[in-house]
């Protein structure tokens, strides 16, 4: 499974990528305009950081202003994957572009039926919120599960991507379910190194060793 940063901060990503488990990023408009600045010199310079799959997010709501607005993205770097809201513009969009060559990431999904016709209509990616689905009471993972029984029944091309990850546990059942991406906030990369049996066991090693070389002396 693939691991993306969920983040618009280039310290942030920048500080993950020396540790070889990033593929790539997700960006959205929230977060590139809380990290400031001019958001397509921020989209190159983590294209550059990253060399994988970062996907930008147009902001135009019909169709002709998505299409134009992703061409332009998709211009910033070969690296960008334009991101489109889901729905009927959002749905058309993604074909035309997808129809031009290039990769679109279909997102604010949350029902399997609009997953299928993301992937009908191209989507290199399609991202579900599985957070906010907790949020309201329902199994955001079910639907998971859902739109990955679908995609193998019929040999789609489209990625699952699961989004709105609040936890490692998100992370672990996306990746029972056979889910291609998880992209996470980097507080919840972070938290995947941590167990504290991990940090006993090595406190226990190092005074166990300093005990050892000290007897000697």
């Amino acid at each position: 499974m693939k691991l993306f940063v969920d983040s618009g901060n280039l310290e942030d990503i920048a500080g993950l990528v020396p540790l070889g488990i990033v593929d790539g990023v997700t960006t959205n408009p929230s977060l590139l305009a809380k990290a400031g600045g001019d958001p397509r010199a921020i989209l190159k310079a983590i294209c550059d950081t990253v060399k994988g799959p970062v996907s930008a997010e147009v902001v135009a709501t019909d169709v002709h202003g998505m299409i134009r607005e992703g061409r332009e993205l998709a211009g910033i770097d070969e690296h960008i994957v334009v991101k489109v809201p889901f729905g009927k513009p959002g749905v058309q969009a993604c074909g035309t572009l997808a129809g031009e060559g290039l990769r679109v990431n279909v997102t604010l999904v949350f029902s399997a039926t609009q997953a299928l016709l993301a992937a009908k209509a191209g989507a290199t990616f399609v991202s579900p919120f599985v957070g906010r689905l907790d949020d309201i009471a329902t199994p955001g993972m079910e639907l998971i599960s859902q739109i990955v029984d679908i995609y193998e029944n019929y040999e789609f091309g489209t990625e699952v991507l699961v989004a709105s990850v609040r936890g490692p546990v998100h992370i672990v059942e996306a990746g029972r379910l056979g889910a291609d991406v998880c992209t996470c906030p980097p507080a919840v990369i972070e938290a995947l190194f941590k167990h504290p049996l991990t940090d006993i066991g090595l406190a226990k090693f190092l005074s166990d060793w300093e005990e050892a070389q000290a007897a000697k002396v």
